[in-house]
C-alpha cells in the first residue's frame, strides 16, 4: 500500500509532522517494499489559505492510498474522504518508521472526520 505520512524530514526516520496541509514534508511510502521519496510542501507551508485543500490534491496525485498524520482540517479531510483516502492519526513524537509499523499491525487509529477546525500553525 502506498501511503503518505506527514514528516518534518526527508528521510524515513524523520519526525513524523502533526500537520498535514501545512507540514514541511509528505514521504510516500510504500509499505510492502519499503521504498521511501520525499515530496516538499513548502508552496503550502506558509500559505495564507487553502493550505489543507492544495495538500489533499498532491496526496490525490502522489497515487497514495491512505494518509498518516497528527491532525487534518475539515476542507483537506472532505477531499481525501472524496477520494476514498482514509487518514490515520499518528501519535505525538513518532518516527516516519515507526507510522508505518503501527499502520502494518493495525494500531493507529482511523479519523472520522477533521481532527481540528480551520488552519493552524
Amino acid at each position: 500500500m502506498k501511503v503518505i505520512i506527514t514528516a518534518k524530514g526527508e528521510t524515513i526516520e524523520s519526525e513524523a509532522d502533526l500537520h498535514f496541509g501545512r507540514a514541511k514534508y509528505f514521504l510516500l511510502v510504500d509499505t510492502e517494499t519499503g521504498e521511501c521519496t520525499a515530496h516538499d510542501n513548502k508552496q503550502n507551508l506558509n500559505a495564507a489559505q487553502g493550505a489543507g485543500i492544495q495538500s489533499a490534491e498532491t496526496v490525490i496525485r502522489l497515487g497514495a492510498e491512505a494518509v498518516i498524520t497528527g491532525n487534518v482540517g475539515p476542507k483537506a479531510f472532505r477531499v481525501l474522504s472524496g477520494s476514498e483516502i482514509p487518514v490515520f492519526l499518528v501519535p505525538a513524537e513518532s518516527t516516519v518508521s515507526q507510522a508505518v509499523e503501527l499502520m502494518k499491525a493495525a494500531q493507529l487509529p482511523r479519523a472520522d472526520g477533521a481532527t481540528k477546525e480551520g488552519h493552524w500553525v
